[in-house]
Formats: C-alpha cells, sequence, structure tokens
C-alpha cells in the first residue's frame, strides 16, 4: 500500500547531500511530485538550477534537474523560462505525454520556431540563429505526428513553421494523398498571410501533384494559375489535348472552363497564345475533298469560332488525321480562353431562364414622381440591373416616352444600362449600340454628348474583361473627340474592356485625357487607369500620385486615387509602402484612396495587419469619408469569411457617426453577398429604419446583396423585406436617399432575371478579380450614380450547365435533392391585374375599387334578403368578389398573388432538374447526378460549366439552349409591341406563343 506523501521537504532536503545518488532519488521523486507540491518546491529553485548547471553531474541528471525546474516554471507562469529549460532536459521532455503541461509548452515550441523562422525568411538571414534544440523538439514534434497519422496536424504545423520538407514527407506518407494535397491548398489560401511564402508552398504543392501516377490536373492548374505560370498551364492543356483518350479533352476543356471563372483576362489570353498551333504538312492535289472534310467537320463542332494562331486556316493543309483532331479540339479550346464560349452559354442561360418581374419596375415606374430626377435615374438603374445579361430591354422599349425625359447625365446612364443588360452580346454588342455611338467628327455626329458617352460606357459594359474586339473602335472615339462627356464614357468603356491587360499604349491614350486636366474627364481616367493596371503594382502608381498632387480639381483626385488602389489589387505586404504613403497623406481624399488600397491589396485575405488598420483609421480619422471607407473596406478583406465581419462590424454598426453605421451596412453586404446569413440580416436591419436617409439607403442595398437569390421559404425575412421595400417605395412622404436605395435593392434582389448571385470567390477559392474590382468601383457610386453598373461585373450566373464533347447542351435529367420550396424562384407578383394595370392608371383603379366595392356590397345584400341562400353560397361569393376587387384594387402594387394553392399531397423532398437548371448556391450540396444517367460528368461539381462523358455515344442526343438570342434587338423589342404581354420576357424556351387573333384582309380599294 502507496504511503500519502504530506510535503516535499524531506526530499528537498535531500537535494542538499553530497551523494549523487541521494541527489537523484531526490530529483526524480519530485519529479513526480511536482504537480501537487510545485509551490514547496519553487523556494528551491536556485539549488535545482545549481545542479543543472554543474558540469561535474552525470548528464541525465542535469536533464532531469532541467526537467523538474521546466515544470516549476510552467506552474508559476514563466513559460518563457520553461520552455528554455525543457530545451535543458531534452529527450526526456516526452513530446508524446499527454498532459497540459507538455500541450502548452509544445505550443510555446512551435510558435517560437514559427516566428524565429518567419523573421529570418523576412530578413534573408539564415536559419543558424534557431536553437538547435528548439529545432529538435518541433521535429520530434512533426514526426511522431507522421508515425501517429495525424496528417493535417503535421501539415499545419509543417507550413506554419516553414518546414516545406516534412510538409511533403506528411502530404506522401498519407493515405490520401488527393485528399490531402486540396486540404493543403485551402489551409494556404486560407491560412498563409505572405504572399511569396504562399506562394513557395503552391509550388511544392505542384511538384507533388506532377510526381503523381495520376496528376489532379484541375488544382495543378488552379495552383499554376496563382503562381502566374502560363507556361506550364499551357503545356498541359496541349498534352491533354493531344490525347488519344478522348476524356483527356473533356478534362481539358473542363480545366479552362475552371480557369475561366476566376476572370484573369490578361492570364488567360497569354494561355491561349502558348498553345501551339497543329503542325502543317503540304497536302498532295489527290486529297483536298478530304482536307475539305475535315475542315467541315472542325468547324461544326464550334461553338465559336477563333481566328488568331491560325488553328482553323491550317486545317486545309493537315495530313496526318491526329493533328486534325487536334486542330478542331484546339479552336475549341481557344473560344473557352477567351472567354467567348462561356459568355455565348451564359448568354443562352440568362435569356431562355429570365424570371424578371415586370410588374415590379411598373409599380416602381408609377410610384415616383417625375419631377424626382435621382428617383427617374434609379428606376433606370434598377431595370438594367434586374435585366442584367438577360438581353431583354422590354421595360425601356414599352416606356421610351417616360425614359426620354432623362437629360444630361440621366441620359448618359439611361444609354449605358443597355450595355448591363446585353453584356455578353460580343458579337452584336457594336451593332445594338450603334444608334447612340458617335458617327465620327470632333464632337460627335449631332447626336447628344451624353447619350455618346453613355453608349461608349455600354460597350465597355457589354466586353467587360473581354475587349479583344472593341478595344480599338473604343481607343479611335477617344482620340477623335473633345467633349468631356464622351470622353468620360469612353475611358470607362476601355478601362472595363481592357481590363487588367496593362496596355502601355491604351494606357498612354487615357493619360492624355488626364492631363486635360477636365474634371469629368480626368475622373473617368483616373478610374479606368486602374482598371487597365489591375494588380500590376506598377510604377504607373507613382506616377498617378504625382498627378493627384498636381492637380486642384477634387474629381480628379479622387478618380486617381481609386485607380491607384486598384494597380495594387491582391499585392499583399508588396503594396505597404504605397499604402504607407496614401495613409499618411494630408489630403483626406488620398487616405480615402489608401483605405481602398488596404481593402485590395489584401482582398479576401482576413489579414488581421489589414484589418487592424482599417479599424484604426474608422475610429480615428478626421474625415468621415476615411472613416466610412475604412469599415467599408473591411467587407472586401473579410469575404472570404464572411462570418466573422457582422462580429468584426457590429459594434461600428452602433456608432454615433452615420457614415460609419452606413460603411458598416456595406461591409456586411460586400461581404456577405449571396450567402443569405442570418447574423448579416439580423445586423442591417436595425439599420434599414436607421434615422439618417442616406444609411437607411446603404442598408437597403446591403440586404439586397446578402439576400440576393434567398427564398422565402429557406428565410422568412426575405419576403418582410420585399415588403418593406414596396411600402417605401410606394411613400410619397420617403425622402429621396432612401427611396433610391429601395429601388435599386430591388433591382439587386432579383438581377440578372433572378438567375445570378454576387460571387466573389470563385468555386476554387481564388478571389474572382472583376468581381472584386466592379463592387470596389460600384461602392464610389456615392459620389457618381453612373458607376452604379459596375455592380454588374459581379454577378455571377448560378446555373448547373452540362456540356458535351462538342461543347453543345444536351437534354438530361439530375436531381436537387431538398424541397422544391427551398429554391423556388419568388412568386410573381399580382400577374392576372396586369394588363388592367396597363389600361388604368393609379386614381382611376382605387375609384373604380370603391365603386365596385359598393356595387358587390348591394348585390350581397340583396340576395341575402330575397332568396335566403344558404350562408356558405352567400359567403363564398361576397369572398369571391372580394377577391377580385382587391386584386383589382393592387393591381399596381407589388403583392404577391394571395391565393394559397391547396395541396391535398405533401411537397415533395426531391426534385429532378433538367440541363441546364438554376442551382443556387446553398442548393449545391444537393445535387446528385442520376445512377442510370446517359451522362457522367468528368468533375462532380454541383454547378457551373460541367463537362459530361457520354455513356452512349451512339444513340441521338437532344439539346437544350438551341435558341440563342440571334438578333436581340427583335427578340426582345418583338416581345411586345402593345404592352400587352407581360410575361413574353419570362416565356420558357419550349412554349409556342399565342396564334394571331383570326382576322379577313379587306382591300382599301
Amino acid at each position: 500500500m502507496a504511503t500519502l506523501v504530506s510535503s516535499a521537504g524531506g526530499l528537498l532536503a535531500m537535494l542538499n547531500e553530497s551523494h549523487p545518488l541521494l541527489k537523484l532519488h531526490a530529483l526524480s521523486n519530485l519529479n513526480k511530485l511536482v504537480d501537487n507540491f510545485w509551490p514547496e518546491i519553487s523556494t528551491s529553485v536556485p539549488v535545482i538550477e545549481s545542479l543543472y548547471e554543474d558540469e561535474e553531474f552525470d548528464q541525465h541528471q542535469r536533464q532531469l534537474a532541467a526537467l523538474l525546474v521546466s515544470k516549476v516554471f510552467y506552474y508559476l507562469g514563466e513559460l518563457n523560462d520553461s520552455l528554455s529549460y525543457a530545451l535543458g532536459a531534452s529527450s526526456l521532455f516526452d513530446v508524446s505525454e499527454d498532459s497540459d503541461y507538455v500541450h502548452t509548452l509544445l505550443a510555446k515550441a512551435i510558435d517560437e520556431y514559427a516566428s524565429l523562422k518567419s523573421k529570418a525568411a523576412e530578413s534573408s538571414a539564415e536559419a543558424a540563429n534557431v536553437d538547435p534544440r528548439l529545432e529538435a523538439i518541433v521535429e520530434r514534434m512533426l514526426n511522431k505526428c507522421i508515425v501517429d497519422g495525424k496528417y493535417h496536424q503535421a501539415m499545419g504545423i509543417a507550413i506554419e513553421c516553414r518546414r516545406l520538407d516534412i510538409l511533403e514527407e506528411a502530404i506522401t506518407k498519407s493515405d490520401n494523398v488527393h485528399g490531402t494535397l486540396s486540404y493543403c491548398i485551402n489551409v494556404s489560401h486560407s491560412f498563409v498571410n505572405l504572399r511569396e511564402y504562399r506562394r513557395e508552398v503552391l509550388r511544392l504543392l505542384v511538384n507533388v501533384y506532377q510526381k503523381l501516377p495520376s496528376p489532379d490536373y484541375l488544382s495543378i492548374c488552379q495552383c499554376l494559375m496563382f503562381l502566374d505560370e502560363r507556361e506550364g498551364v499551357a503545356s498541359i492543356l496541349e498534352k491533354l489535348l493531344r490525347s488519344e483518350n478522348k476524356d483527356d479533352a473533356l478534362l481539358a476543356y473542363q480545366v479552362a472552363f475552371d480557369l475561366i471563372e476566376n476572370e484573369h483576362q490578361a492570364f488567360l489570353l497569354s494561355v491561349r497564345n502558348h498553345l501551339s498551333p497543329p503542325k502543317p504538312q503540304p497536302l498532295e492535289a489527290a486529297q483536298p475533298e478530304a482536307s475539305e472534310a475535315a475542315t467541315n467537320e472542325s468547324s461544326a463542332a464550334e461553338d465559336v469560332q477563333m481566328t488568331d494562331g491560325g488553328s482553323t486556316s491550317n486545317v486545309s493543309v493537315l495530313e496526318d488525321p491526329k493533328e486534325v483532331i487536334y486542330s478542331e479540339r484546339l479552336t475549341k479550346i481557344k473560344g473557352i480562353l477567351s472567354g467567348e464560349t462561356s459568355i455565348q452559354l451564359t448568354l443562352q442561360f440568362l435569356y431562355s431562364h429570365n424570371k424578371s418581374d415586370l410588374l415590379i419596375l411598373k409599380t416602381i415606374k408609377q410610384s415616383v414622381e417625375m419631377r424626382n430626377s435621382v428617383c427617374h435615374s434609379a428606376t433606370i438603374y434598377a431595370n438594367a440591373i434586374m435585366h442584367a445579361g438577360t438581353t431583354v430591354d422590354t421595360f425601356l422599349r414599352e416606356n421610351l416616352d417616360w425614359l426620354s425625359r432623362a437629360t444630361n447625365w440621366a441620359k448618359f446612364s439611361a444609354t449605358a444600362g443597355l450595355g448591363v443588360i446585353h453584356r455578353g452580346h460580343l458579337q452584336q454588342g457594336r451593332s445594338l449600340m450603334a444608334p447612340y455611338l458617335p458617327q465620327g467628327g470632333a464632337g460627335g455626329g449631332g447626336g447628344s454628348p451624353y447619350s455618346e458617352g453613355g453608349a461608349l460606357y455600354a460597350l465597355g459594359l457589354i466586353h467587360a474583361n473581354h475587349g479583344e474586339g472593341i478595344k480599338e473602335f473604343l481607343r479611335d472615339s477617344l482620340r477623335s473627340t473633345n467633349v468631356e462627356v464622351i470622353q468620360h464614357g469612353a475611358c470607362l468603356g476601355l478601362g472595363l474592356s481592357a481590363l487588367g491587360t496593362a496596355d502601355e499604349e491604351i494606357y498612354d491614350d487615357i493619360k492624355n485625357v488626364l492631363y486635360t486636366d477636365s474634371a469629368v474627364a480626368g475622373e473617368a481616367a483616373g478610374i479606368s487607369m486602374g482598371l487597365l493596371m489591375v494588380g500590376t503594382a506598377s510604377e504607373k502608381a507613382s506616377e498617378m500620385l504625382v498627378y493627384a498632387h498636381e492637380t486642384q480639381h477634387e474629381k480628379i483626385i479622387r478618380g486617381l486615387a481609386l485607380g491607384i488602389a486598384l494597380t495594387v489589387y491582391g499585392r499583399e505586404e508588396e503594396a505597404d509602402t504605397l499604402i504607407e504613403q496614401m495613409t499618411r497623406d494630408q489630403d483626406p481624399i488620398l487616405r480615402y484612396g489608401g483605405m481602398y488600397a488596404l481593402a485590395l491589396a489584401y482582398s479576401g485575405t482576413a489579414n488581421n495587419k489589414a484589418i487592424r488598420q482599417l479599424l484604426h483609421f474608422a475610429v480615428s480619422d478626421v474625415s468621415d469619408d476615411v472613416r466610412r471607407t475604412a469599415v467599408l473596406a473591411l467587407g472586401f478583406v473579410l469575404y472570404s469569411e464572411p462570418e466573422q465581419t457582422p462580429r468584426i462590424v457590429s459594434l461600428l454598426s452602433e456608432s454615433y457617426n452615420p457614415h460609419v453605421r452606413y460603411g458598416a451596412a456595406l461591409a456586411v453586404g460586400i461581404s456577405c453577398a449571396g450567402t443569405g446569413l442570418s447574423e448579416a440580416i439580423s445586423l442591417l436591419e436595425p439599420l434599414t429604419s436607421d434615422v439618417v436617409d442616406f444609411v437607411r439607403q446603404g442598408a437597403l442595398i446591403a440586404m439586397a446583396m446578402v439576400m440576393v437569390q434567398i427564398s422565402e421559404a429557406s428565410d422568412s425575412r426575405v419576403g418582410v423585406f420585399r415588403r418593406q421595400l414596396e411600402r417605401i417605395i410606394l411613400d410619397k412622404h420617403e425622402d429621396t436617399m432612401s427611396k433610391m436605395g429601395a429601388i435599386l435593392a430591388s433591382g439587386i434582389l432579383d438581377a440578372g432575371g433572378r438567375n445570378v448571385t454576387i460571387r466573389l470567390v470563385s468555386k476554387t477559392k481564388h478571389d474572382k478579380v472583376t468581381a472584386v474590382v466592379g463592387l470596389a468601383v460600384f461602392s464610389q457610386y456615392w459620389y457618381w450614380y453612373p458607376l452604379i453598373y459596375f455592380i454588374s461585373l459581379a454577378f455571377s450566373p448560378t446555373a448547373l450547365i452540362g456540356l458535351n464533347s462538342d461543347l453543345k447542351v444536351p437534354k438530361f435529367e439530375f436531381m436537387s435533392h431538398a424541397k422544391p420550396s427551398l429554391f423556388e424562384y419568388p412568386k410573381p407578383t399580382t400577374v392576372p391585374t396586369a394588363t388592367s394595370a396597363v389600361k388604368l392608371p393609379t386614381a382611376v383603379l382605387s375609384t373604380s375599387a370603391k365603386a365596385s366595392k359598393a356595387k358587390a356590397k348591394k348585390e350581397a345584400d340583396q340576395k341575402a334578403n330575397a332568396g335566403k341562400l344558404s350562408g356558405v353560397e352567400a359567403s363564398s361569393s361576397r369572398a369571391k368578389n372580394e377577391k377580385g376587387k382587391s386584386s383589382e384594387k393592387d393591381g399596381d402594387s407589388m403583392q404577391v398573388d394571395g391565393q394559397a394553392e391547396k395541396k391535398s399531397e405533401p411537397e415533395p423532398s426531391f426534385e429532378i432538374l433538367t440541363n441546364p437548371a438554376r442551382v443556387v448556391p446553398s442548393q449545391e450540396k444537393y445535387i446528385k447526378f442520376l445512377e442510370e444517367s446517359r451522362y457522367v460528368p468528368i468533375k462532380l461539381a454541383p454547378s457551373g460549366f460541367v463537362l459530361l462523358r457520354d455513356l452512349r455515344p451512339t444513340e441521338p442526343e437532344v439539346l437544350s439552349l438551341t435558341d440563342t438570342p440571334s438578333s436581340t434587338a427583335s427578340a426582345a423589342g418583338g416581345v411586345s409591341a402593345t404592352g400587352q404581354q407581360d410575361s413574353a420576357s419570362t416565356m420558357a424556351v419550349d412554349e409556342e406563343p399565342q396564334p394571331p387573333q383570326p382576322f379577313e384582309y379587306t382591300s382599301n380599294q
């Protein structure tokens, strides 16, 4: 039976004995008792320390003394001293021991080691200053993790400690290398703060991937894109295209579509140009028919013909059948990389699935007073956003008189709105805008300079990020005019179409406009230079900063401030010098630009240093503009972790300063866009009824951004918010600012025919450059309303579009394993009365409703008195009358039709969807492919462009999306000549229009 020890005094006394064995006995027993008797032992720490330092003492005993002192210091809270002695204990410090002491000291050791390695890397010094004993402990810990099969833990520690050798060992030894690699990619994006080190990790991952027997080319190319290695991507694509296996070609297309989603135009075009053309060989005269057949076959298989690189022209001189196949595939992949294929398919999808509700726009239009130009313009913006990319401009065609009342800059905006509606209509964009474009000559062709400038801006929006076909025309337009309004539109158009290409010639043209020192043109030139140089962090930024100090125009300084911020997009710590320069500037406008520079340089990184800086400016700067923007900028830094934002800005949203509250609202809107996050909605709700009008405006817009594509079934607050918007719009006494916010919010809620969301991160966790830049410029609408259209750059179609090897869309079914009501389109607002709404103005409707109410009551009374009909019948007839009247009365309102359909059977728990189908982000986890399906995806993906392997290639295929809006002007314009057919824009693809009424032709003669 063990004796209970009540004191360590006896053992401590033994430490003073002269015989080494007694000391050893004392140390080993004290080591066992230290957890209970550390207060008593702490009085003898100097004695134990002297034993550790006594070189005559046995090595094992010295280590034991060190371990004992380490434990005492641990209990005293002196972790640095504790770790120092634990290192002295060497192998006696057992990393596998499961105790608080070991766990705490290991964490401390890893932190210490990681910070030493980071400092060594930052100062480019050798790692010699790291204590080898510390390194040994960390290595023992890492090896233990690998031996125990805790690979994720080992990888996390290895990344933090910059031990890429051990990271590679952990990945290669893991039981699921592909899974471990994808985990590692996520970790490097989420937790590695330094851009340069993140690139090292990704480079290592690419090397590991390439050594695998079956490399994951999708992930390799994503890593290479981040590393900006264009040749590497091109060689992988070429290898896959030249493969004899058809599936490899499908995989190449899938890689290209995945890269396109990251919207890095310059990179993609460079990859396209690095693909080598087919090898031509002179043909014998006897074989022209064969080569002609090959040419025809090639052109038939393409979605989009490309003419660069000679890929199609070479087909006629190819002899090798392998080269013919390669040529066909090359043409297709060039179409994908240029963006034309995906844009064309998206355009078809948005047109055929458009579910926008024109009645909402009619209600807004009728409730807006004509005297109020702000709300008039807001309605035009809302229409453009609501129909973004659908090519449906019915509302504009039906309201030409109303539209024509727009003057000056409102006319500029109205014309530019066509660019948002027809976004992606690359082939016909110029002919669509032809009536409004400058007709040559220095001042345009006699048309209004405002509509001409707006048309050039519209061309930029149509060709945003894909401007190869329109850049030259916009440059010529810019050179050939001195009218500042036209220059303004041309600069914005050029910036959009050449986004991120860093084209020197275009830069010089825009710089010439800037140097004319015209306030209106100079503002657009500043923004445009930033758009052109997005993410290049070139010396051009300092050139722009110099001019910002020289000019006297506030507009130009503001344009340049935002432009400079755009140049450092995604450069993280590389941008610190410029950010420091801007945030210390005396001019508040340049400090305001510094906030955007912080936001964009660290966009999506959730970097603590950037967050701390922004919070500092949010509460300390003397300028309201700077404070507002500092809070708003948090939204950009945090959009990769949307749950964090409401928590971080919650106190700021209650600030006494309305500018800070507005910034908090938009920060939540930007980072939580499209998530429907409950905390975000709860934070925004009180702000939508704030006492200050512009705060209400910001909160309404932010709420719409958060709620886009969230159904009422999944969050009842969506319905409440829609009714709140209606109430604000219809309220005659509501102030202009919040009414404008409500109108824009209505547009954003139903953006892109209810088929798009706002998404700043692609499915592969990369930033979507165009989307982030679009929202950054959109947030500048505070000063300049036409920039509202930039929000369309952040719209991302929510669709699953399955494609076969010919890049056509075959019809096949897949399943959404959730209740249909959770993800259905919002119910249309009272459509049955749409025709009467057209015929009758509001005043007449309300009086007729009163009259019909009185008449119905009279009839009901007569029936009740005369026939004494059964109470049920009378009440039902009265109810029917009431229903008819109320719907008539509400013909102009946006109330959702109240007729609840009686469902006899319960709602099914799943839904079968047909390719292509709308799949909203929250629905993605429920998407499943059917087992007996003819088509199997090459990569399991719940949405986006998915390449399909055909399991029954001999059977004939049925294609969807066959009716492209080939001439949209006629397609959209011919929809409704009389304005009667409101639902024409929502007509499904396979529905036939009604035949005309029978008539007799009689000649006038």
